[in-house]
């Protein structure tokens, strides 16, 4: 009886060591997803960009009077915008090297940091927060450009906002870059584990996608460790006939938009 009553207690002690374990590893995640998923970079406020093309600095004033930092740069002749959200690393003075792939194209590019990214103000806390602040600066391009003339694309953590975006919208082209069918799934593969309760980034791409009206372009690279091409798959099969599912040879995760297969393409699309 001794032994059983040893066995019981080491029993109740080791489980009780790992339930204590795992509430301070959920509570952790919890209170910290934020800084977990977005990994900006922050900026001085008097920080100058400096770019060899022409741009100009744009400052939104988002719901909650927080301050939006934004580049737009110009064309030559240009045709339109591109309106551009960027994944959850880095800032605009990374992010702005983009820009002459498009502006090549004959297109303007403005490209958005979330806030509590490079100068923009504030702090993400959750979803609705930064689909406001997507609406906000999506309404300062619109009052610049005709929406007919807009091509909204998302990169990585951006795909989901830019589909969200698109399906409240009406513009020229949604473009996807490595795309996650939804984040609320995809966090499931990162971080195992936590129970969806206690997550406050759903971002449910496929859901989205419904709902666009618009054709939809999705670029996926073949060798994308991060975010597995499987998921661009998937959401191909919800595209209507105007949109297409592109995946791209020797492609991974990062530097994208310097692919040349894609840029190839690319070009076809923006002539459209």
């Amino acid at each position: 009886m001794e032994i059983l009553k040893t066995i019981r207690f080491v029993l109740i002690v080791t489980f009780s060591v790992i339930a204590v374990i795992y509430i301070f590893f959920v509570s952790y995640i919890y209170f910290n997803q934020e800084e977990i998923i977005f990994a900006g970079s922050k900026l001085p406020e008097n920080y100058k960009f400096q770019y060899q093309q022409e741009f100009e600095e744009i400052n939104v004033k988002s719901f909650d009077g927080k301050k939006l930092n934004g580049l737009l740069f110009k064309a030559k002749e240009s045709k339109g915008i591109v309106f551009y959200l960027h994944g959850n690393s880095g800032s605009l003075d990374t992010w702005g090297d983009i820009a002459s792939i498009y502006t090549d194209l004959g297109y303007d590019i403005f490209i958005l940091d979330y806030r509590g990214f490079g100068k923009s103000e504030g702090k993400i806390e959750n979803e609705q927060q930064v689909l406001k602040d997507l609406s906000f600066a999506y309404k300062n391009i619109l009052e610049r450009y005709e929406e007919k003339d807009v091509v909204i694309i998302g990169y990585s953590i951006g795909t989901g906002f830019a589909a969200w975006l698109a399906s409240k919208n009406k513009p020229k082209m949604l473009i996807l870059q490595s795309p996650y069918y939804n984040f609320l799934e995809f966090s499931n593969t990162r971080i195992p584990y936590i129970p969806d309760l206690f997550k406050k980034f759903k971002i449910e791409t496929n859901l989205f996608l419904a709902n666009v009206k618009v054709p939809v372009f999705i670029f996926h690279g073949k060798q994308d460790y991060l975010i597995p091409i499987e998921n661009s798959v998937r959401l191909s099969k919800l595209l209507h006939k105007e949109s297409h599912f592109y995946p791209l040879e020797n492609q991974d995760h990062l530097l994208m938009n310097q692919n040349a297969d894609y840029k190839d393409k690319l070009k076809i699309l923006m002539q459209k």
